[in-house]
């Protein structure tokens, strides 16, 4: 398993940051390489994604979410592997720090070359990036879910 760590600090009050992230299925907004994400069940989400040519489908279960502190993940089923967790730091009344820790298992020989290279490790970053774009132009969420898991 590969492993990758980023964060990035958001303008933006640690509920705002945690509301948004727990909408999966705006992730295609900020996230390249992911089509679509359909939540099927509080827990269980079906992701639709093309990373350089090379689509797969997966199913990701949430095996931990705590409001406002984290959202841990690990896929279930088909030929994708990966797990992670998110977690949410308040560093002030209007900023947090958004981290993102991803286990993933390269398949095939597209993606083991796009690891070797970093390319993974760059997708991330530059999706947190795109995280502190939409989050702060918007000021808000688009939708909160409170759960705990």
């Amino acid at each position: 398993m590969s492993k990758v760590e980023e964060s990035v600090e958001v303008a933006v009050p640690v509920g705002v940051a945690y509301n948004q992230w727990t909408q999966f299925e705006e992730f295609p907004q900020f996230m390249s390489g992911v089509e679509r994400i359909e939540q099927r069940t509080p827990t269980l989400t079906h992701w639709v994604t093309k990373v350089d040519g090379v689509s797969r489908e997966f199913d990701a279960e949430i095996v931990e979410q705590i409001p406002d502190e984290r959202v841990a993940w690990t896929s279930v089923g088909g030929d994708v592997r990966q797990a992670g967790v998110v977690t949410f730091h308040r560093l002030d009344d209007g900023h947090t720090k958004v981290m993102l820790q991803l286990e993933h298992e390269p398949h095939g020989v597209v993606e083991n070359a796009g690891e070797k290279l970093g390319l993974v490790k760059h997708q991330v970053t530059q999706d947190l990036k795109r995280f502190k774009t939409f989050i702060e132009s918007r000021g808000t969420e688009t939708g909160a879910w409170r759960g705990q898991v």
